[in-house]
């Protein structure tokens, strides 16, 4: 590779020797007839050896460089055909989206479905998060959750509404669920840390006696709505995380009035500047919120 002469030398040379001229290889370079002229001369002095025999009005080849010059056509082509694959192969592109886990598990699968049949040539790292908690890992986006009373975060994904949800088999029986207070009659699922959720739904529907303070216990929202598939009890959540449980319908919601949570989430940027992918998928989550 030490012997490689500067490739514009090349291209004037092989122009000038097709066309037997100067001007016309300019001409077709798009250069001045001084630069190609001057290119050419330099390759000479390059290599140490003539290229053209010039005479007032005309040019041919030398021995050295009609032995030259095929060699030199046959690398060009090779460029050239390199060059078209790249251009011709979609280039793949990566983002990395660091999202709580059970917005991750419920929400997000169906929407980086329809991302990636709209934008194939980007791939998608997911980094699950605990609730509020952030990754250690670098992201270039982030879902944050953020309630109410907290600044703003990018752009939000909207207020997200608490949904209660039971096993379909709640709704049949001598225990139906007919009534908000029948929920009593199957149990309280409670997420450690959001039982302000159960208290809004009791205020929400006048239920001054629901025992908040009994039922089974989790840590986690998924687990909750498992739990409530399995018929052990009644949950509540936030309305994204049983959305893919509720199409399913491993999950009913009876009382479909909208009750607000005080929380959303909010999608921003990560530890990473915006890129090309990036800036794809930040535009398609947000589109969807009002498609």
């Amino acid at each position: 590779m030490k012997n490689l002469p500067p490739l514009n030398y090349i291209r004037s040379f092989e122009a000038s020797a097709r066309h037997l001229s100067f001007t016309r290889a300019a001409e077709e370079l798009g250069m001045t007839q001084a630069a190609v002229s001057g290119h050419v001369r330099a390759l000479e002095q390059y290599i140490g050896r003539p290229l053209f025999h010039r005479a007032p009005r005309s040019l041919s080849l030398t021995e050295v460089a009609a032995s030259y010059l095929p060699t030199l056509r046959q690398a060009l082509a090779q460029i050239d055909v390199a060059t078209g694959q790249i251009l011709t192969v979609p280039h793949r592109q990566e983002v990395t989206l660091a999202c709580p886990a059970s917005l991750a598990t419920n929400w997000l699968p169906p929407r980086l479905r329809a991302f990636g049949q709209a934008h194939p040539e980007v791939e998608v790292t997911v980094l699950a998060t605990i609730w509020s908690e952030t990754s250690d890992q670098i992201a270039d986006l982030r879902i944050t959750p953020r309630h109410e009373s907290q600044p703003l975060l990018g752009h939000s994904l909207g207020a997200e509404e608490l949904v209660m949800v039971a096993a379909p088999d709640c709704l049949t029986g001598p225990r139906a669920i007919k009534a908000p207070a029948d929920i009593r009659h199957w149990g309280l699922i409670h997420v450690l840390g959001r039982q302000e959720h159960w208290q809004a739904f009791a205020r929400h529907h006048g239920l001054a006696d629901l025992p908040l303070s009994e039922g089974l216990k989790t840590d986690s929202s998924n687990v909750a709505l498992e739990m409530a598939i399995a018929g052990l009890g009644c949950a509540i959540t936030l309305a994204s995380l049983a959305e893919v449980h509720l199409k399913r319908g491993l999950l009913v919601a009876p009382f479909p009035e909208p009750i607000a949570s005080g929380w959303g989430y909010d999608l921003h940027s990560g530890e990473v500047g915006p890129t090309r992918a990036s800036e794809k998928l930040r535009a398609f989550l947000l589109a969807g919120l009002h498609a």
